[in-house]
């Protein structure tokens, strides 16, 4: 299986950064291909609704770091989001690359898998619930398998992260997905 893993984190060594590693290692001891994705460090524009993707066969209007995952992203069996909680959703970095999915908006309508990682600092999952909600939309409305969803509360830094059981669960999660 290849899975493709969009991460929207401006930290390297952050939290969700630690569960995306957990979750590829935990993919690929499972035998899956797993391209990453880091939104945060791409030059990815923001959708402007242009309608060039739809109207032409010239894709989007904008040549930016999106061509480097469109083809991962369509040739991938299985999607992840791994994202920080900041302001009750996902980060505008991993936002970005996701509205700009219109684009190839037909061709990703096909039964792919998806996850759902995410952590913050709050000790409330209630926190991720706009995550979690757009998450769900988005797969249902692309008609995906959701796979699962790991929502890390109480992890405003690695080590605090280190001391719970989400980087397990994330990897079970790339190693069952």
């Amino acid at each position: 299986m290849k899975i493709t893993v969009i991460t929207g984190s401006p930290h390297k060594n952050g939290t969700s950064a630690r569960l995306a590693e957990e979750f590829i290692k935990g993919a690929e001891s499972a035998g899956h291909e797993v391209f990453r994705f880091d939104g945060a460090f791409k030059n990815v524009h923001p959708c402007i609704a242009c309608e060039k993707c739809h109207k032409t066969d010239g894709g989007c209007a904008f040549k930016d770091d999106m061509t480097e995952l469109n083809p991962h992203l369509l040739e991938s069996d299985g999607i992840v989001f791994v994202s920080p909680i900041y302001y009750y959703d996902v980060t505008a970095q991993i936002k970005a690359v996701i509205d700009r999915f219109y684009a190839n908006d037909a061709a990703l309508h096909n039964g792919k898998k998806t996850a759902l990682l995410v952590t913050m600092a709050d000790n409330s999952k209630s926190t991720a619930d706009g995550a979690a909600a757009s998450f769900e939309g988005t797969a249902k409305y692309l008609g995906w398998d959701v796979a699962g969803t790991v929502i890390c509360v109480d992890c405003a830094n690695v080590q605090l992260l280190e001391k719970t059981d989400y980087p397990r669960q994330a990897y079970e999660l790339g190693k069952n997905f």
